[in-house]
């Protein structure tokens, strides 16, 4: 069975866009189909700030994996790719999340669909509400534009 997955990717250590090309190059070669591709964006690193910038963008893929399989492939892929996990929110050659899988809400110890921050980052929604504007969140119920506006007004006040 065939289900839509909304991935980001982010990258600030080596060349960021070559880091992501590869990133989505080896998910062509698990299977997964891109549907859409955003924009990339370069932006402020969050959580820990005294980074490089990344590069972010999101995909809309198409893949028969289950979310728990597609999380294990993604991880697989960062690790080839050289991500090393030494400091949350540190820098990093290559960075692969899950933000939606269907409309399906997933919560295990360590894979929780939709995103669970996802909402508080510019970087995700920035490119997501370019190639899925009207994406309804199935937790908060709102769009991705929605919750863009909010988080911009948030930032701006």
């Amino acid at each position: 069975m065939k289900h839509l997955g909304y991935i980001a990717f982010g990258s600030n250590i080596g060349n960021r866009k070559a880091n992501i090309l590869s990133a989505m190059e080896m998910m062509r070669e698990k299977g997964m189909d891109f549907l859409k591709i955003s924009t990339m964006y370069e932006t402020e690193p969050y959580g820990v700030t005294n980074q490089p910038k990344f590069m972010n963008c999101v995909a809309l893929i198409q893949t028969e994996l289950s979310p728990i399989i597609l999380m294990e492939t993604l991880l697989k892929i960062e690790e080839a790719l050289g991500r090393v996990r030494e400091i949350k929110w540190g820098a990093r050659t290559i960075d692969l999340d899950i933000i939606f899988y269907d409309h399906k809400i997933v919560s295990f110890a360590n894979l929780v669909i939709p995103h669970p921050d996802m909402q508080n980052r510019t970087f995700v929604l920035e490119p997501l509400s370019e190639i899925a504007p009207n994406y309804v969140h199935p937790l908060l119920h709102k769009t991705v534009v929605e919750l863009l506006e909010e988080l911009k007004e948030a930032a701006s006040s």
